[in-house]
C-alpha cells in the first residue's frame, strides 16, 4: 500500500511540471492572438481613415501614415512617392457619394503586415458619374511611431 502511494505521488511530482509548462504554453498563445487582433482592428481602423480622408480630399492622414520611403502605384501605373501621393489626394477632383471598404484580409508578419482590401467608390468627377472598384494592397511596417505604409498598389478592375 505504501509503495502504491509513493508511486502516486512519484507520478504527480513528474506530471505537475508539465501541467504548469502547458498552463502557460495556453496563456503565452491567448495572449498572442488577443495581440494580434488588437493589430488587426488597428490596421482596419488605418484602412477605413484612408478612405474617409480621400474622400474629403484630406492629406494630413498620408503625411502622417505613409512612410518617409513610400513607393506606390496608382491604378494608371503611375509609380508615387509619399508627397506625390498626398497632391494626388489633396487635389483630386472627384466629388464621391460613397466610399467602402469591403472584402479586407490582413496577414501578419511580426512587424509587417500585408492588407488587402477593396474599395468601392461612387461620385462625381469632371461633370461625369463614376462607379468604380479597386483592389488595393497595402505594405505596412510595426515601428516606433506605430503602422506605417512603406508600399502600395492600386489596380481598377474592370466593370
Amino acid at each position: 500500500m505504501q509503495k502504491c502511494v509513493i508511486a502516486v505521488l512519484f507520478g504527480l511530482l513528474v506530471l505537475i511540471p508539465g501541467l504548469r509548462a502547458q498552463n502557460q504554453r495556453v496563456l503565452h498563445e491567448r495572449a498572442v492572438a488577443t495581440e494580434l487582433d488588437v493589430e488587426r482592428q488597428e490596421l482596419v481602423t488605418l484602412e477605413k481613415e484612408n478612405i474617409h480622408a480621400r474622400m474629403q480630399h484630406n492629406s494630413t492622414f498620408v503625411r502622417r501614415v505613409y512612410s518617409d520611403d513610400f513607393t506606390g502605384t496608382l491604378p494608371t501605373g503611375e509609380v508615387v512617392d509619399r508627397n506625390a501621393l498626398a497632391g494626388v489626394v489633396q487635389t483630386s477632383s472627384a466629388i464621391y457619394s460613397t466610399f467602402l471598404l469591403t472584402d479586407i484580409h490582413i496577414r501578419i508578419f511580426e512587424a509587417t503586415s500585408v492588407v488587402t482590401c477593396t474599395w468601392t467608390a461612387r461620385g462625381i468627377e469632371a461633370g461625369r458619374k463614376f462607379d468604380r472598384q479597386y483592389r488595393v494592397l497595402h505594405v505596412y511596417l510595426n515601428g516606433i511611431g506605430g503602422w506605417k505604409v512603406v508600399a502600395s498598389q492600386e489596380m481598377l478592375l474592370p466593370g
